[in-house]
């Protein structure tokens, strides 16, 4: 029987998401055929995690261009892309673990791209005066990779729920990039109000020598 190449990887994604350390053998299992099988077609755990690395490439290029972050407001965006991430976070964080996969030519141009589109979204926002200025696109590119893959870690512990997740990571990621455009000032409007009702005048305040009590004038 023919064997579908993508479907083995997709297979092995799938359990390598639950369990980082499943050896070869597993991996055949869970594709259903023979580790023989499986060797014929990548001869070893490197090729396999290699071509994983392509394949993280193609969904992750997959999910950008459904969440249109090109379009619209760069908030919404970023919304729309951690929600689109969530279906494969757990793959994205079991390849962002894999330290070989970046000596690969091939994985790391794919990843390029990927940080270029990402990048302009974080670009567009901080042009647009709703992200800060302070946190380059590269270092929130790299923001939004941990966020992603720490949430898909704290799903499989069971430290966070699955439907929280997106809500989780956008609501971090943007609070920490979001430009403040007014300085709270703890002395304005509602604050400032409840402080002057709460000053006292030093003279009311004097002390009765003869009861050591405060007495109010």
């Amino acid at each position: 029987m023919a064997v579908d190449r993508e479907d083995v990887l997709r297979a092995a994604a799938d359990l390598l998401t639950r369990k980082a350390t499943a050896s070869m053998d597993e991996i055949a299992r869970a594709a259903g055929i023979s580790r023989a099988t499986l060797h014929r077609h990548f001869a070893g755990r490197d090729a396999l995690v290699h071509a994983l690395g392509l394949l993280g490439n193609r969904l992750v290029e997959e999910r950008l261009t459904a969440a249109r972050i090109e379009e619209g407001d760069p908030v919404d965006a970023v919304r729309r892309l951690v929600a689109e991430a969530m279906p494969v976070s757990g793959f994205l964080a079991f390849l962002y673990g894999e330290n070989q996969l970046y000596e690969s030519g091939a994985v790391n141009e794919g990843w390029a791209r990927i940080d270029e589109r990402v990048g302009a979204l974080f670009r567009r926002g901080q042009e647009r005066g709703v992200f800060r200025y302070d946190l380059t696109p590269a270092w929130l590119t790299e923001a939004l990779y941990a966020l992603v893959a720490a949430s898909a870690w704290s799903v499989q512990d069971g430290r966070t729920a699955p439907r929280d997740a997106d809500r989780m990571v956008s609501e971090l990621l943007l609070g920490g990039m979001l430009r403040r455009t007014e300085a709270a000032d703890p002395t304005s409007g509602k604050a400032a109000h409840q402080a002057s009702e709460k000053a006292v005048d030093p003279a009311s305040e004097a002390v009765d020598p003869a009861s050591g009590k405060e007495a109010r004038t």
